[in-house]
């Protein structure tokens, strides 16, 4: 089997590429040809200011995840917290900022759940295996995005196809009876391509009340995803971009107990779910290709079900459709100019919301090391009134090994549908008064590269601050803006290739975040890092060694939750060009720990899976 150059893990260079390849050649791996898209002005790795994480598939796959959730958890600055695995609601934190103030994009369109009080999203249901690359974006990047990006951006590009053909196809099952297969095909040539895949999942599952206070019943999961993306070419170096995934996932989950201990019982509970993205774009060019011009249209809708003993015991439905248009000028050289407007239109069980934005990005390169750009956003929201944010950034390339960069900006998330008509507990009308909340973020980093590319080191120093973060109060009956956090810290990580067919990477992060009482923040770790060694000697057989560590963390007022630490390994073996037997063994240690608290986790477990490709 052919020398196959594998990216390590997401131990991310704070404002690099995640990971260390295994190039045969040691400037085989250019950072500056890699294009981070989720800034608008596609800049590549050494022009951006900001700290961004880039994962791309050959990442995913020498960790041997199956779903986002954990690949992003290999992210620096990045934590998560799981009630129960498989299917259980996964909350994302970005140096602290919770899901509900992070905007999740798949293909551009935003995925947040409307429906759910604070509008986050879920990410244990998203299947990795359609995913080509995921961009995170840390700090505030409302000036690019709008609302929800109060604390960072995730930005998810799926498969597009780029050979004449290809076929693909796995299957793997392992510990709790666990069967995960998809398959694929696509076709490309000179007019367009198109590609066509889905995926599935089915596991008795472990309960997800912990097992060690007396739960033993399983909570099954299943799940199934097909998705689509294709590309016309209209001549004239104009394209028709579209792309479609439909996905359904059920999950049996169990209830909090409200005991001064947090435990959680065995229930008869189960959550079911359907979710529909589509986008469809087109770009075109004018004056030459000094302009480039990009519309497009994207849809988001999903369906939730709770059901107790067969009977349904919450349903909701909702929706989000957004139509944006960005023209990029390139006025010469050293300037560039982006500039955009956006319609975001929300439902949710029947109510309404809609905002209209619009934005202005100018890139500067004074001289030839050194990239200044800034930004501006203004949204008019249909409830709210006017919001706007700012942004500035450079990157100055001080040598050919050292990289200096800062960024400062602002961020905003606009109250959700079901903030803005809930209320209880003896009020007599929801609060009108609700205002946005905001935030503002400094970042400033170092990152040091040896000159072939041997190793690498970055470390980002950042300072965020959440005003008017929206919270319920039980004395009003509903919610209101009575929350603010201060989260500050440093990330490192590094990575060094000791030959050819062995490298290292680490990341760190401590992160120290705290209420406007003065009190941490529930559920973040002030530690949390990553060491990961990848093997890929010439010949069939790489793979990849995964110790993680997550320090001591608030569960609550009196509460604390241990920290922890695992050690996971994969494998793949290749039996021939197109076949391949991998297997990925979890938590061999078998450490017992809780990500929130009174919800189990798994111990020592593995699976075993073939994968074809033609």
């Amino acid at each position: 089997m052919p020398h196959r150059k594998i990216l390590l893990s997401a131990a991310a260079l704070a404002a690099a590429i995640p990971a260390t390849a295994l190039p045969e050649d040691p400037g085989e791996l250019a950072l500056d040809r890699i294009v981070v898209e989720g800034f608008r002005l596609d800049q590549t790795l050494p022009e951006v200011g900001s700290s961004v994480t880039v994962i791309t598939a050959e990442d995913i796959e020498a960790l041997g995840f199956g779903f986002a959730v954990d690949v992003l958890a290999a992210a620096p600055g990045v934590t998560i917290n799981s009630n129960g695995s498989f299917g259980g609601v996964a909350s994302m934190r970005i140096r602290g900022a919770g899901s509900e103030q992070t905007l999740v994009l798949v293909d551009g369109v935003p995925v947040n759940d409307p429906t759910a009080p604070g509008g986050g999203f879920n990410l244990a249901r998203l299947d990795a295996a359609n995913i080509e690359r995921i961009e995170v974006l840390k700090g505030p990047q409302s000036t690019f995005w709008g609302t929800d990006a109060i604390g960072g951006v995730v930005s998810i590009t799926t498969k597009r196809q780029e050979e004449p053909f290809e076929a693909s196809a796995f299957g793997e099952y392992g510990s709790f009876t666990t069967f995960r297969g998809g398959s694929s095909v696509g076709y490309a040539n000179s007019r367009g391509d198109f590609r066509l895949g889905l995926t599935g999942t089915e596991t008795d599952g472990i309960s997800k009340a912990d097992r060690r206070n007396r739960n033993p019943e399983e909570d099954p999961y299943s799940s199934r995803a097909i998705y689509s993306r294709g590309g016309w070419h209209l001549g004239a170096d104009t394209r028709l971009d579209a792309s479609l995934q439909w996905s359904t996932a059920d999950t049996a989950f169990d209830s909090y107990s409200a005991d001064a201990q947090g435990n959680v019982a065995d229930g008869d509970e189960d959550d079911e779910t359907r979710e529909l993205t589509g986008n469809v774009r087109l770009s075109w060019p004018l004056f030459g290709g000094q302009l480039e011009n990009v519309a497009s249209v994207g849809h988001a809708e999903i369906e939730r079900r709770s059901l107790a003993g067969g009977l349904t015991t919450f349903a909701a439905d909702g929706k989000r459709r957004i139509y944006r248009y960005q023209g990029t000028l390139a006025v010469n050289a050293r300037n560039a100019l982006a500039f955009g407007l956006e319609r975001e239109e929300t439902m949710a069980n029947g109510d309404e919301a809609s905002s209209d934005g619009y934005f202005a990005l100018y890139e500067l390169k004074p001289v030839e090391p050194l990239v200044l750009t800034a930004g501006w956003r203004v949204d008019e929201h249909g409830r709210f009134g006017s919001q706007s944010a700012g942004r500035l950034a450079a990157a100055w390339s001080a040598t050919d090994s050292v990289t200096l960069r800062a960024s400062w900006g602002q961020g905003f998330k606009a109250p959700t549908i079901f903030q803005t008509t809930y209320f209880c507990c003896g009020a007599i009308a929801p609060n009108s008064g609700l205002r946005a909340e905001t935030s503002e973020s400094f970042d400033a980093g170092v990152e040091w590269r040896a000159v072939d590319d041997r190793a690498r080191l970055a470390v980002t120093y950042f300072d965020q601050r959440t005003r008017d973060q929206i919270d319920f109060s039980f004395a009003l009956g509903g919610y209101k803006n009575i929350a603010e956090v201060d989260s500050r810290g440093v990330e490192i990580a590094g990575s060094y290739r000791l030959n050819d067919w062995l490298a290292l990477t680490v990341d760190y992060a401590y992160i120290d975040a705290r209420r406007g009482t003065g009190e941490p923040l529930a559920r973040l770790p002030k530690h949390s890092g990553d060491l990961a060694a990848r093997f890929d000697p010439d010949g069939p057989f790489s793979g990849t060694v995964l110790l993680r560590h997550n320090g001591t963390e608030r569960a609550g007022s009196d509460v604390s939750l241990a920290g922890w630490t695992r050690l996971d390994l994969v494998g793949a073996y290749g039996l021939t060009d197109n076949v391949e037997l991998f297997g990925r063994i979890e938590n061999l240690l078998d450490h017992d720990y809780q990500q929130v608290l009174g919800y189990g986790t798994p111990g020592l477990s593995g699976s075993l899976g073939l994968r074809l490709r033609y």
